[in-house]
């Protein structure tokens, strides 16, 4: 069977374009939205993102530090009605996987909970006990 190229749609070349009694014509942006690129696994590139995204490990402490601190925060205590300006190293654990990140900050306490356990800074800044690395009074007065 041998068609020639030149002649293969001459039979329909002439005829009007076919327009549908029962389907309202589409936009061309619904014409052009057929042909644009296509992902195939939607969130794929979000999630290899966010497994290669760093993330530090919760450094264990030792007995000495963990009464350093302790020490530290029960004079913080009661050094309170002068609102001392420290500065503390802590954890922030990271909310969509293990692990999360060391911060360092430096403010005026305002409050540091024992029923809480919570050390509140004259900024805002919540930091629970536990999550504290490192904890140093900034002004010239040393722990009482």
């Amino acid at each position: 069977m041998s068609i020639e190229i030149s002649h293969a749609y001459d039979d329909i070349i002439g005829l009007p374009h076919h327009v549908s009694p029962t389907r309202k014509r589409m936009s061309l942006e619904n014409r052009a939205a057929q042909f644009s690129p296509f992902a195939a696994l939607t969130g794929y590139d979000a999630a290899v993102a966010e497994a290669g995204r760093w993330t530090d490990g919760r450094l264990e402490l030792d007995e000495t530090q963990i009464q350093r601190i302790s020490d530290a925060l029960r004079a913080l205590r009661a050094s309170l009605p002068d609102s001392p300006t420290v500065t503390l190293r802590y954890f922030i654990p990271d909310e969509r996987k293990s692990g999360g990140a060391y911060r360092i900050v430096t403010g005026r306490v305002r409050r540091a909970d024992s029923e809480t356990g919570l050390l509140t800074l004259t900024d805002g800044t919540v930091i629970p006990f536990d999550d504290i690395y490192s904890l140093e009074r900034e002004d010239e007065k040393p722990w009482q």
